[in-house]
This record gives C-alpha cells, sequence and structure tokens, in this order.
C-alpha cells in the first residue's frame, strides 16, 4: 500500500520545482489539527503531536459549553488550544462574557470565530456582531481567527462574503478556509481575496484521513460545497476512496504548492479537519513526509 501511495504521489509532483515541494513540507511539518467535541475526543487526542496546535469545533448538537470544556481539558494537557466561537449558538452578551472569563482564567488566548449552525439563533446573528460585542466587553483573545470560503456559502453571495471578511480584518490575526477539494478553486480564491487588499494569514483548511461516509456526513453539515456533491454523484470515485488506505488529501496539497511557496500568498499553515481520526492522519502525515524528502 505504501509504495502504491509513493508511486502516486511521485505523479502528484511532477512539474513542480524545489521550492514549491519544501513549501508543502513545512506546512507539513506543523500541522493545527482541528477535533470535535465527540466521546472520543481524548483518545483521539493521545495521537497528537506534543505541544500540538489543536482548534476545537463547535457542535450545534451539543452547544458551546461542550466546546470550551474540552478546550480547557486539551489545554490543561499541555496542547495550544483554538476554541471555536460560534455566534449563532451563543445564547447572549452574558454567555459570551462567561466564556471569554473562562477562558482568560484557562490562559487560552486564542479563538476561531464563526457564524455557526443553527436555525434559531440567540443573540447574534452573525459573527461580527458578535466579534464587536467581544471587543466592548473586553478579553484576553491574542489569535482571533475567522471563517473564510473559497467555495462560496450556499445562503451568502461571494461578494457578501469578501466584504464581511474586510470587516472582520481589523479585529483578525488570520483566516481559516472551509475544507475544499479543489486545489484550482482555492487557489484562484487566494488571488481573487490578495487583490482586494485583504492581506489577512491564511490557514488552508484540509481534510485528514477518514471513512468516506463519515466525512460526507460531517462535511455536507459544516457547509461544503461542490466538491462534496460531486463525489456523492461519482459513485466509482466514491467506492476508490473507500478502499483501505485509498484516500489521502495528497493531490490537494500538492495542488496548492505553488500558492504555498509565494510570499505574496501569505499562507501560513493547514488546518486538518481530522473527524477525530487522528491517529490515521498522523500516519499519513509522516508517510507523507518521508515522500517529500525523498522526492526533494
Amino acid at each position: 500500500m505504501r509504495r502504491r501511495i509513493a508511486r502516486r504521489r511521485k505523479g502528484f509532483t511532477e512539474g513542480l520545482g524545489r521550492g514549491e515541494i519544501a513549501a508543502v513540507r513545512s506546512r507539513l511539518q506543523d500541522l493545527r489539527y482541528e477535533l470535535l467535541p465527540l466521546k472520543n475526543v481524548y483518545d483521539q487526542a493521545a495521537y497528537l503531536p506534543e505541544g500540538a496546535t489543536v482548534t476545537v469545533m463547535a457542535s450545534p448538537s451539543r452547544g458551546m459549553g461542550a466546546t470550551i470544556d474540552v478546550a480547557v481539558e486539551l489545554a490543561e494537557r499541555g496542547f495550544t488550544v483554538i476554541p471555536h466561537l460560534a455566534a449563532r449558538l451563543m445564547q447572549d452578551r452574558r454567555e459570551l462574557e462567561a466564556i471569554l472569563q473562562r477562558l482568560d482564567r484557562h490562559n487560552i488566548t486564542g479563538a476561531l470565530v464563526v457564524a455557526g449552525d443553527s436555525d434559531e439563533p440567540g443573540e447574534f446573528f452573525d459573527s461580527m456582531a458578535m466579534i464587536e460585542v467581544m471587543e466592548d466587553i473586553g478579553h484576553g483573545i491574542r489569535s482571533l481567527g475567522v471563517a473564510a470560503y473559497p467555495e462560496g456559502h450556499p445562503l451568502i453571495s461571494d461578494e457578501s462574503l469578501q466584504q464581511a471578511l474586510e470587516e472582520k480584518e481589523p479585529y483578525a490575526t488570520d483566516m481559516t478556509t472551509q475544507m475544499c477539494f479543489a486545489p484550482d478553486t482555492i487557489n484562484k480564491w487566494v488571488l481573487q481575496t490578495r487583490d482586494r487588499g485583504i492581506r489577512l494569514p491564511i490557514y488552508f483548511g484540509i481534510p485528514g484521513i477518514a471513512d468516506l461516509g463519515e466525512l460526507l456526513r460531517i462535511s455536507l453539515r459544516i457547509g461544503v460545497g461542490d466538491s462534496m456533491r460531486f463525489l456523492s454523484k461519482n459513485k466509482s470515485l466514491a467506492g476508490k476512496l473507500i478502499r483501505p488506505g485509498g484516500y489521502a488529501p495528497d493531490a490537494l496539497v500538492l495542488g496548492l504548492a505553488p500558492t504555498l511557496a509565494s510570499p505574496e500568498a501569505r499562507v501560513f499553515g493547514f488546518h486538518v479537519y481530522t473527524f477525530n481520526q487522528v491517529k490515521s492522519t498522523e500516519e499519513w502525515r509522516h508517510d507523507m513526509l518521508q515522500e517529500l524528502l525523498g522526492i526533494e
């Protein structure tokens, strides 16, 4: 299996220069891992590199409390933790203030602000509204990330998404893209975003190694567009992906190499949606680093 993957990777790397290969390797050496606040989260966290940077997703079904509980526990275990603060899952200013105070008590100084998935939002309709209240309350968050959408959003126009990024830029330190399987789409989006003058550093959201059924289920829930519809309609491709060891984000990662190598793009790293399958994702990362070292 590893030999097949190695041959496949060599095909993906054709046409890439040494600088582009090096840019991929440098990002793979220091990933940001997203975990879900589910029962197996601590078992899977045991496979994370020591002191890794971890984000904790906000779950519509479990509420903000579950996200903060997991974030605090992981921080106590020595990880650098960035909880999601989901505007539409936050009941009101009072809950937001209590969460910010709790994060401050546990020396958690990073957060990823997202709109959140809820048909019945509380006080905050969108993330910008919550950011403004955070500023009014005062907080110890020094690394404030915001979400970005290379494939767009089913309910928001592309123009509105870009305008929202411009509004958030003065408050944010970086942006993280929603998971996308199309490197050309991401590369084009980066150019368009920089052309508009938005300079926030970027973390590319990529899938880890996950069972296809789990990937489809969670991806549709968190709002991935054409990529997941393409997979769901192409059964032959889906069949290849569900083979043991058959799916890996190699083509996606290497397709982003030119942008990773561009200083103007300001891509700081990869944000990996692990779906709480850290062990398999880490095995893939180590194998790919070794393969790329051999190619380089």
